[in-house]
């Protein structure tokens, strides 16, 4: 996107290897991932623009090593543009004296926009709470009576996790594929020695076919070196077990039944976060975003939690069941 803009005498040069963009002028400029804020450790800036704030995985470190590298030229300045979250991170960053705060929502942006997108994410998402966050760019509260806070997720959160005792893989297959489907939860947790958790992954995807999610589950077992994939059958059915089976046989599959209602299985989780006893290894804010609009007001006529659900059977498979803690064989 920045080398199509201006004359095409003016374009910079790409040069991959070195991560940065050169203009004929001399100008350069660099970029950088939040998946590696050390990558930040030396360089030096006139100005940055930080894209996406709010859904960087290492906020803090991230951020923290970038203001160390804005030091040459009289005024160095940094843009910030975001999808607005109530995370403490962007609240200190609005309060600051020397912060200028400017909204846009979808709508103003809609000459720029497919008419077939805005349909459809208009019908689907107008009027809800995730519709007010990203179309009309309001920080929202945490929903009242959720059973996430957001600061039991933000005080306790990790950049690397301790040796691990277990890994599992959660799944909660949708019911039927398509863009009207709902999304398939997939969290990769673990837990530790000391009988801690600490979320290691979601790789959760909407609207596919079974063979696709199954694939991504499978993948996430085996990149994560987990011991167990476990599944909700209540809807699928042997349908779980056969997928997964005849895409690798060779994954230790458990099948798990919801006997109690979502808010009823989520509450003791959700009191190991209160805890402290829950730690997730950088951000993902799909599904803090989900956990922290969770409450017992939850009902069928809302969409379908599917990440939580999954967080929800990892956690409870590796903390509270008697066989958390058991000794496995994992495969390295």
């Amino acid at each position: 996107g920045v080398m199509a803009l201006g004359p095409r005498d003016m374009r910079p040069k790409h040069e991959k290897t070195r991560r940065r963009l050169v203009w004929p002028n001399g100008a350069t400029a660099s970029y950088f991932s939040s998946e590696d804020p050390d990558g930040l450790r030396g360089p030096q800036f006139f100005g940055a623009w930080a894209d996406e704030f709010c859904k960087w995985r290492y906020i803090t470190e991230t951020w923290d090593n970038l203001q160390f590298a804005l030091r040459l030229g009289d005024c160095p300045r940094q843009v910030v543009t975001t999808t607005p979250r109530p995370i403490p991170e962007l609240k200190k960053l609005m309060a600051q004296d020397n912060a200028v705060v400017t909204k846009a929502s979808t709508y103003a942006n809609q000459a720029n926009l497919a008419g077939s997108f805005l349909k459809d994410i208009i019908r689907r998402y107008e009027g809800t709470r995730l519709g007010r966050q990203e179309l009309n760019a309001e920080i929202l509260e945490e929903t009242r009576d959720a059973l996430w806070r957001w600061r039991d997720v933000d005080d306790h959160r990790v950049r690397i996790a301790p040796d691990l005792a277990r890994v599992i893989v959660a799944v909660d297959p949708p019911v039927s594929s398509g863009k009207k489907a709902d999304e398939c939860g997939i969290i990769v947790a673990g837990v530790s020695r000391d009988r801690h958790g600490y979320v290691l992954g979601d790789y959760s995807l909407q609207g596919l076919a079974p063979k696709v999610w199954a694939d991504a589950a499978i993948n996430a077992y085996h990149a994560h070196h987990a011991d167990r994939l476990i599944a909700e059958v209540n809807q699928g059915g042997d349908m779980v077990r056969t997928i997964i089976a005849q895409r690798d046989p060779n994954v230790a599959f458990l099948p798990v039944h919801a006997s109690r209602g979502k808010v009823t299985r989520a509450e003791p989780v959700a009191a190991l976060y209160e805890q402290g006893r829950v730690h997730h290894v950088g951000g993902f804010s799909q599904l803090e975003d989900q956990m922290c609009s969770f409450s017992p007001l939850w009902t069928r006529k809302h969409r379908s939690p599917d990440r939580v659900d999954a967080l929800v059977w990892a956690l409870t498979a590796l903390m509270l069941q008697g066989e958390a803690g058991a000794p496995m064989m994992r495969r390295v």
